[in-house]
């Protein structure tokens, strides 16, 4: 690993969906740090697994997807985590999480110590957060990313990526993590939640934008499922209706989403070009059994 190098960091959970068919790699965080790094971009993962051969599998499938897995936990005392995935007749999913895991035990590290100051955007939700351990571990390193990486170049991105997985969430959390976010995603269920945790009213544009206000956000964006998404950054305001795609299931959709997310806000890309990318990805994913798919060559220009 180069240590130079600037990273885009999935932080929080690793995992085993559970489908009837088998298990298949995913995870939130892993999800994000393996599109962002079929997307050719520098990706590491900071999470924890068992020593377990669930643990060892998942170490070697970030390994074959380029993500560097420097900064994840090895716990002997608790299994790599596990969630069985329920689908619908339209392929949306339903998610049942194994308790006491190996990423409800994240610990701070000189490794993390490391990390923090050469990352140059961080992913994080509210599901790695639902033990006290990880959530202070979670919350320090995104603090840890606050300066810039260098005096030419703007503060890290630190995305929330709200990820609401009841009953795995608290009202403090999403309040501690809007506060130390500067980017903020969604989706259309998430956002009525979170309006009303801080009181707010209005269209979703409106409400999106006082959210930007109130947290001091660079960026926030609405995904809709089948209706695309919203993206608003400054006083732009970017409007997508969606690909139409064949679904299979929408497991990593949304992480797919927000990892071009991400690299078009680093980029400082066209909002536009941002979201009908973030869409296309998205949609790709949904066309495809479990959450990190590999991406077709030329699916998307972050460059653009």
């Amino acid at each position: 690993m180069n240590e130079q190098v600037p990273a885009i960091v999935g932080l929080g959970e690793i995992l085993w969906d559970v489908f009837p068919d088998g298990p298949r790699f995913g995870g939130a965080p892993a999800n994000f740090a393996c599109h962002v790094a079929a997307l050719g971009r520098t990706a590491e993962i900071a999470a924890a697994v068992g020593q377990d051969e669930l643990g060892k599998r998942a170490l070697a499938e970030l390994h074959t997807r380029g993500v560097g897995t420097r900064c994840v936990d090895r716990h002997a005392d608790r299994p790599t985590g596990t969630v069985t995935v329920s689908l619908d007749d339209e392929g949306q999913a339903s998610y049942e999480f194994a308790a006491q895991t190996a990423w409800d035990a994240m610990a701070w590290s000189e490794e993390l110590a490391q990390l923090a100051p050469r990352t140059s955007a961080v992913c994080f939700g509210t599901l790695g957060q639902r033990s006290e351990r990880s959530r202070e571990t979670i919350q320090r390193f995104v603090a840890a990313t606050s300066a810039a990486l260098r005096p030419s170049l703007p503060a890290a991105l630190r995305i929330f990526d709200v990820n609401l997985r009841p009953p795995f969430v608290t009202d403090p959390v999403i309040l501690q993590s809007l506060d130390l976010a500067n980017v903020l995603k969604l989706n259309d269920e998430e956002l009525p939640v979170v309006a009303a945790l801080c009181k707010l009213t209005g269209t979703d544009v409106e409400v999106m934008q006082q959210l930007a206000d109130r947290f001091t956000l660079r960026a926030v964006a609405l995904t809709r499922g089948p209706r695309g998404a919203v993206l608003i950054r400054d006083d732009q305001v970017s409007e997508h209706p969606g690909v139409e795609t064949q679904v299979v299931d929408t497991v990593g959709a949304g992480d797919a989403f927000t990892a071009v997310l991400a690299l078009g806000l680093l980029d400082g890309s066209d909002l536009a070009a941002i979201n009908t990318g973030a869409c296309q990805v998205a949609a790709f994913v949904c066309s495809q059994g479990g959450a990190t798919p590999q991406l077709p060559g030329g699916l998307v220009n972050t460059q653009t």
